[in-house]
């Protein structure tokens, strides 16, 4: 009888350990999930970048363009290698929303480069990349959803503590941002 007991207790302490372990290795993949998901937006808002760059090369070609955008730019696209946290992601998108709204509301006054089918081509592809930011931005808090439901849960609020895992802050950009550049005027 007490090698049976024993052997329960040996089988219940292995069953345990083994769901520790996995709720662990679920901790891990969420976590790692959630600092792909924050490289996948840095990689879309450095397009976006990329693609403001290459509109503000062809708007300056029609109008007197300032200095101070183009540092703008360039100091955006640096902070980009910075980005650690999601208010750094915040911060970095809401100032490139900025500098697009800015350069679509200059294409606004030059009809001939609204026109341009190098602007066309180029604001379709700027609307292509802020679909991709709001896809990994959806992807990445859905990661962080589940990850900070874990932590709030049992048995996995154990392990949680622990290991000191603390909940990911969600990206939440601000309302006029969410909203896609209006660039139905280029169809």
């Amino acid at each position: 009888m007490l090698i049976i007991a024993l052997g329960l207790i040996v089988v219940l302490l292995i069953c345990i350990i083994l769901i520790f372990i996995l709720i662990y290795n679920k901790f891990q993949r969420l976590k790692n999930a959630s600092e792909a998901g924050i490289s996948q937006i840095k990689v879309a808002l450095k397009k976006r970048l990329d693609m403001i760059s290459q509109l503000v090369e062809i708007v300056k070609s029609y109008t007197k363009f300032e200095r101070q955008v183009f540092e703008n730019i360039a100091k955006l696209r640096s902070s980009i290698g910075e980005i650690k946290t999601p208010s750094d992601i915040n911060k970095v998108n809401n100032e490139s929303k900025k500098l697009l709204n800015n350069l679509i509301a200059v294409v606004e006054n030059y009809p001939n480069l609204k026109a341009s089918e190098n602007v066309k081509d180029l604001m379709n592809a700027i609307t292509e990349v802020e679909d991709e930011i709001a896809r990994q931005r959806y992807t990445y808090n859905n990661i962080v959803q589940e990850f900070n439901t874990r932590i709030s849960s049992i048995p996995s609020n154990l392990v949680a503590k622990i290991y000191s895992f603390k909940k990911i802050d969600y990206l939440e950009f601000e309302e006029e941002i969410n909203k896609r550049p209006d660039t139905a005027w280029n169809k």
